[in-house]
C-alpha cells in the first residue's frame, strides 16, 4: 500500500468549490472520478483544506492510498486523462504513510488578483476583481501588516465555518503591484471560511477611503462599534502552494 500525494491546479469558476456537495459538482468529486475511472474502484481523497466556490487553486494539494504500484507518470497522466480541462495534476508523488495532507501543512499562501482599470477586461474576468477607484496604497500597506501575526481572526468568518477555534497564525501580507494589477499575497498557517476575502475585502475598503486603518485593529480585538469586514468576490482568490 502507497500512500500518493497530487498537487492540483483548477479553475474554480464553474464548480462548487473543492468538497463534494449536494447542490453541484465539485473539484474533488471530478478527481475522485477520475481516479475511479483510472483504477476501477472508488477512491477516497483528503486534501489539505476547502476553496469556495469560484476559488481557483495552483498548487491544492490532497492524498489517497493505493495498493496499484504505478509508476508516478501513470498517476498524473492517467488522472489527467479524466479530467476536464479545468482540473490538471501537475505533480504526483509518493510520500511517507504518515503525511497528510492536511495535518502535516504548515502554512498556506494565497493570492488574490486586483486588476486596478476603469475598464473591464473580458481576459481577467475569471480571476480578478475590478477595482475603478484610486486605492490609496500607503494606507493599504499599514492596514495589511495589522494582520501578520496570531489573532483571533471571528471578525472574518462568515456563518458555517465549523472551525472549533478562531485564533489564526498570519506569517505575511504583501502587496505587490505590477501595471495595473495589485497582487495581494496572504501566508498563514491556517484559514477559516472565506478568511482572506475578508480580509483583502477590508484592505480595499482602507484603500478606497471607506474605513480607517485603525478598523483591522478593531475587527481582531472584536469591536461591535464597526460593520463587518466586506467579502471579496470569489474569483480573484487562488490557493497558491501549500508548505510542509
Amino acid at each position: 500500500m502507497a500512500r500518493i500525494k497530487l498537487t492540483i491546479e483548477y479553475d474554480g469558476t464553474d464548480f462548487v468549490g473543492w468538497q463534494v456537495q449536494p447542490n453541484g459538482v465539485s473539484i474533488q468529486q471530478r478527481v475522485e472520478l477520475a481516479l475511479e475511472q483510472l483504477l476501477g474502484e472508488k477512491v477516497r481523497v483528503y486534501s489539505s483544506g476547502r476553496t469556495d466556490a469560484g476559488v481557483h487553486a495552483l498548487g491544492m494539494v490532497c492524498h489517497f492510498d493505493s495498493d496499484r504500484g504505478l509508476p508516478l507518470s501513470a498517476w498524473r497522466e492517467g488522472v489527467n486523462r479524466f479530467l476536464p480541462v479545468t482540473i490538471a495534476v501537475r505533480k504526483a508523488e509518493i510520500v511517507d504513510d504518515d503525511f497528510h495532507a492536511r495535518f502535516s501543512a504548515k502554512r498556506k499562501r494565497y493570492r488574490y488578483s486586483l486588476m486596478r482599470t476603469e475598464v473591464r477586461s473580458p481576459l481577467q474576468r475569471r480571476t480578478s476583481w475590478q477595482i475603478r477607484q484610486p486605492l490609496d496604497m500607503v494606507s493599504m500597506r499599514r492596514a495589511a501588516q495589522q494582520f501578520v501575526g496570531e489573532h483571533d481572526f471571528a471578525a472574518f468568518r462568515t456563518s458555517g465555518c465549523a472551525a472549533e477555534t478562531t485564533w489564526r497564525r498570519i506569517f505575511s501580507v504583501d502587496l505587490i503591484e505590477e501595471g495595473e494589477m495589485l497582487y495581494i499575497d496572504v501566508c498563514g498557517s491556517g484559514f477559516l471560511k472565506n478568511m482572506v476575502r475578508m480580509m483583502i475585502g477590508t484592505l480595499v475598503e482602507i484603500g478606497r477611503g471607506k474605513r480607517p486603518v485603525i478598523d483591522v485593529e478593531k475587527l481582531l480585538c472584536g469591536s461591535m462599534e464597526i460593520g463587518p469586514a466586506l467579502t471579496a468576490p470569489a474569483q480573484g482568490l487562488c490557493l497558491m502552494e501549500v508548505e510542509y
